[in-house]
């Protein structure tokens, strides 16, 4: 048993798993700190000073202290339920960036790739005529 799950880890398929899991884990955490740190604030600049971050509709006030609130934080630290709009934008924004780039990741792989050699065609096949005089040779050496 120990045997064959040696040889399971071993095989390339469930290594290249591993080490693509592992990889898109740390991928996925730069893409997130991409889109938040880098790509939002000069757009929210762009957009008049919105931090997509704090776009949220409450949907209702919160136990601790009545709306409105400023910033998502302090409507979570009320209580209130929210709909977290800014949330879901950045999340978007983090997947087509990903999404774009595991689509060149893939299509460089697939450009290095070499093709793998043909296969040689079979030889065509002998004409009637060249088995004929194949046999009538044949025949006279006889």
């Amino acid at each position: 048993m120990f045997q064959e799950f040696k040889e399971f880890i071993i095989k390339g398929n469930a290594f290249d798993l591993a080490v693509g899991v592992i990889i898109g884990g740390a991928f996925g955490a730069m893409a997130g700190s991409f889109v938040t740190d880098v790509m939002m604030p000069p757009l929210g600049l762009v957009m008049g000073g919105t931090d997509f971050s704090n776009i949220f509709l409450t949907l209702k006030e919160g136990a601790k202290a009545a709306g409105p609130y400023g910033t998502l934080a302090a409507a979570k630290d009320a209580g209130a339920v929210t709909l977290n709009v800014g949330a879901f934008i950045n999340t978007v924004i983090n997947l087509v960036i990903v999404g774009f780039v595991v689509f060149m990741l893939v299509k460089g792989v697939n450009a290095a790739r070499k093709p793998a050699p043909a296969a040689p065609a079979p030889p065509p096949p002998t004409p009637e005529d060249v088995i004929l005089l194949r046999e009538i040779r044949d025949a006279l050496k006889k």
